[in-house]
């Protein structure tokens, strides 16, 4: 599926400040204050992220490629599968504490949030997969053309209905534009490692 085709059968879980198409890339101007977090630490909910997704039923892939280009605290972009306001995964690349951190955040209505620099993909395309099969989830991502490597494995309800598709958030900010170069879905990973 191209990102022409996504934003075609696709919906916004809110809409962003500005979508528009140069080429083959898909530019999306994020809400200043958008985000996705339910309470654990900081006590709040935020339930204003930028994510464009369908319904994908039984095991699947889904995977996001972006430019790695943005400079601002807990700027972010990648996928999100959304079960319902309380049950989410979000696994990207977010700009904390003055580098690119690449990260998943699992939610079971409380957010926790998982890490690790990763300096060396800005400026590059960044891939994030995330395969849906029993009841996990694995997430996976790269730079350019290095191998994948393993973010994170997450449960989630393999009953439960989800939709999935790309992300985008600017918790603090005005301004972010983030380039998505690619879009797929596919069958699942077979393996962890």
């Amino acid at each position: 599926m191209s990102l022409r085709e996504l934003v075609d059968a696709a919906t916004w879980t809110h809409e962003p400040e500005a979508v528009e198409f140069d080429g083959d890339v898909l530019r999306v101007t994020a809400v200043e204050g958008s985000d996705a977090w339910r309470t654990t630490s900081y006590g709040f909910v935020h339930d204003s992220e930028h994510a464009l997704v369908q319904p994908l039923d039984g095991s699947f892939s889904v995977e996001a490629s972006f430019v790695l280009d943005y400079t601002e605290q807990f700027d972010q972009a990648g996928v999100f599968l959304r079960v319902d306001e309380r049950n989410w995964i979000k696994a990207g690349v977010e700009f904390s504490d003055g580098t690119p951190q690449l990260g998943a955040v699992v939610t079971r209505d409380f957010s926790d949030w998982s890490v690790a620099p990763v300096p060396e993909w800005a400026g590059r395309v960044v891939t994030v997969r995330a395969s849906r099969d029993g009841d996990a989830v694995t997430v996976r991502a790269w730079a350019d053309d290095e191998e994948p490597r393993l973010v994170r494995v997450a449960y989630l309800d393999p009953d439960a209905a989800v939709s999935a598709g790309l992300l985008c958030a600017a918790p603090t900010r005005a301004g972010l534009t983030v380039t998505f170069t690619g879009y797929r879905v596919g069958a699942p990973e077979d393996a962890l490692h």
